[in-house]
C-alpha cells in the first residue's frame, strides 16, 4: 500500500500555473511599489506611473484567472484533512478577493480623486466614481487597509506553502512547478524478516 505523502500530487493546468506565477510577481512587485510609494515623497509620482498600470494588469489577470479557475478543476490535495482543505480554499478565495478588491479601490480613489489614470502615454482609464474629497478619502483609507490584508494574506499563503515544502514535506509546491516533472522517488523498500522454510 502506498503512503499519500509519497505520491508525486498532480498538477494545476499550465494555464493556471502560468497565471499563479505571473500574477506572484506582478503582486510581490506591487507591494514593494506601494511601500516605496509612501516611503519616497519625491519619487511618488514617478512610482505611481508604474503603479497603475501594474494594478490594472493583476486586475485583469485576477478577473482571468477567476475564469480558469472555474474551468479547470484544481486537482486533488493528497494527504489534506478536510477542516485543512477548507481553510486552503477559503484563503484561496479571499486571496482572489483581494486582487480584484484592490485594484478596483484604487482606481474608484484615483477617479473621485480627479487623478487621470495612465495606462500608457496615450491611454488612459475612464472614471468610475463621481470626483468627490470626501469619497477619495474614504477609498484612500480601504485602499490601505486592503493592501494590509492582501500583504497578510500573501504572506500566509508563502508560509503555509514553505510549511508544507520542509516540515510536512508533501511536495504539494509540485503541484504547481512550471519546469519538468522531476520523477518520483521511490520510497524505501521494506525488509520483511521472513523466511522460508526448506
Amino acid at each position: 500500500m502506498s503512503d499519500s505523502r509519497t505520491e508525486r500530487p498532480t498538477r494545476y493546468a499550465f494555464t493556471s500555473r502560468l497565471l499563479h506565477w505571473t500574477m506572484a510577481i506582478l503582486v510581490i512587485a506591487q507591494l514593494f511599489l506601494g511601500v516605496a510609494m509612501v516611503a519616497s515623497l519625491d519619487a511618488y509620482h514617478l512610482l505611481r506611473t508604474v503603479h497603475q498600470p501594474l494594478g490594472f494588469a493583476i486586475l485583469v489577470l485576477a478577473i482571468v484567472r477567476i475564469g480558469n479557475r472555474i474551468l479547470h478543476r484544481p486537482p486533488p490535495s493528497a494527504g489534506m484533512r478536510p477542516a485543512e482543505r477548507m481553510v486552503a480554499t477559503g484563503s484561496e478565495y479571499l486571496l482572489y478577493g483581494l486582487l480584484v478588491l484592490q485594484p478596483v479601490t484604487g482606481w474608484a480613489m484615483l477617479s473621485a480623486g480627479g487623478f487621470p489614470i495612465g495606462l500608457t502615454a496615450q491611454l488612459s482609464l475612464p472614471a468610475i466614481a463621481p470626483r468627490d474629497p470626501d469619497l477619495y478619502t474614504v477609498l484612500r483609507q480601504s485602499h490601505t487597509v486592503l493592501g494590509y490584508l492582501l500583504f497578510a494574506a500573501f504572506t500566509a499563503h508563502l508560509c503555509a506553502v514553505l510549511f508544507h515544502t520542509f516540515v510536512l514535506r508533501d511536495r504539494i509546491l509540485g503541484r504547481m512547478t512550471m519546469g519538468r516533472r522531476a520523477r518520483p522517488t521511490q520510497p524505501p523498500q521494506r525488509q520483511d524478516q521472513e523466511f522460508r522454510v526448506s
